[in-house]
């Protein structure tokens, strides 16, 4: 079994909301406030949690009540130093480390400086230190597998920082999203819904942003923002298990283009190199486009990751001027790669599995053509004995 949190984010998300959705799922406040003392900065803030409605929904909100002296200012190796001394779970260090780097290389990308220079301003404050940490402390305490999170709101509006008034959202922000070509949409709410600390977190620890995967329900705990807007303000952590052979969901980015003043040599040339640079497939279609041309439309399926390597590489490679793009989820059935003996060598075989259920069972073409092609036996009779080997798996 593989226990999940998933983070449904119909306002955005925010560190001290990742914090009050943990505190209501059950992670004890004083286990936070114990673990968080090594941090050395016990001086500078006080934990608390409480009981709040919005929109009706009770949640709990978690205030980080900064002392009036408190307004230091940190760098990224001045926080990496707090963190690796503080003798945190491994987890709880490694997940925060690697918080806190995402979001200064964000950081150095946006001002045109090296990560290490940056300085964090807000980012860096006692309260982001203590969201972030307390996040992955809590997360720990869950004994969390895996992490998913829904599409974000992009919210809309200003706010000031340090660097004066910025539009939201706000440079950091959108170099997170773009890192992990996150999923966005407008919610109609012209406000900061998903702060800094919110995006590196989820940019981070999440595995997977876009839907709920298949899970059984264990918990439901809700994180109350500070704001009320005309949604119930609160983040929705979910807490289930999924077993490993369940049906798989993962996000995949489609491109499409229409061409019809190419060679096919070039057409051929471009879909290698898209393979080539990790693309999940890639294929053409004849269509009748305008003025009654014939041509062909180029699909390409790739992880939302790369497709900005994939839609550079069709620019470059065809003639295309414009290119669609959409982000959706598929499923995918449990795959298994096992080696089998046929009589004239070994062939790896593909099984896909629904739960205990054996759904497709393939032979690795390029297996079956090279022993086929070293024994002089026909491919379909390797194929097939390779098909009956497979049988007693």
């Amino acid at each position: 079994m593989t226990k999940i949190v998933y983070l449904d984010c119909p306002t955005g998300i925010a560190g001290d909301m990742c914090l009050g959705a943990l505190v209501d799922v059950g992670v004890p406040l004083d286990y936070l406030r114990q673990h968080l003392d090594p941090l050395g900065l016990a001086h500078e803030y006080t934990l608390e949690a409480e009981p709040v409605k919005r929109g009706g929904q009770l949640a709990t909100k978690v205030h980080v009540h900064l002392a009036e002296a408190s307004h230091t200012h940190r760098h990224l190796p001045d926080i990496q130093n707090i963190i690796k001394n503080a003798q945190l779970p491994p987890r709880v260090t490694t997940w925060s480390l690697q918080i806190f780097e995402r979001l200064a290389i964000a950081e150095s990308a946006v001002h045109g400086l090296s990560p290490e220079t940056v300085h964090f301003h807000e980012v860096g404050a006692i309260d982001a230190i203590v969201d972030i940490v307390g996040t992955c402390l809590g997360l720990d305490w869950l004994e969390i597998d895996e992490l998913y999170c829904s599409a974000l709101p992009k919210g809309g509006g200003t706010v000031k920082s340090a660097h004066g008034v910025l539009s939201v959202p706000v440079p950091a922000v959108l170099k997170l999203w773009e890192q992990r070509q996150v999923p966005v949409y407008s919610n109609g709410i012209e406000k900061e819904l998903v702060t800094p600390t919110g995006a590196a977190i989820t940019t981070t620890l999440v595995k997977q942003f876009g839907p709920m995967p298949d899970l059984q329900v264990q918990k439901i705990g809700l994180g109350a923002g500070t704001k009320e807007l005309s949604l119930p303000n609160a983040l929705r952590l979910w807490v289930g298990e999924t077993t490993v052979s369940s049906r798989q969901t993962e996000m995949i980015t489609v491109l499409e283009t229409q061409i019809d003043d190419m060679s096919p040599q070039g057409i051929a040339y471009t879909c290698e190199q898209l393979l080539e640079a990790g693309a999940l497939d890639v294929f053409t279609q004849p269509v009748t486009m305008k003025k009654s041309r014939t041509g062909l439309l180029l699909t390409v399926i790739c992880f939302p990751e790369l497709a900005s390597t994939c839609e550079s590489l069709l620019f470059r490679e065809t003639t295309t001027l414009g290119i669609r793009f959409r982000t959706q989820p598929r499923h995918l059935l449990h795959r298994e790669l096992h080696t089998v003996m046929t009589p004239y060598g070994q062939v790896r075989v593909k099984i896909a599995r629904q739960g205990d259920n054996i759904m497709n069972v393939h032979p690795e073409y390029e297996d079956c053509a090279k022993l086929a092609q070293e024994s002089g036996q026909p491919w379909q009779m390797i194929h097939q004995l390779a098909l009956e080997a497979a049988g007693s798996i």
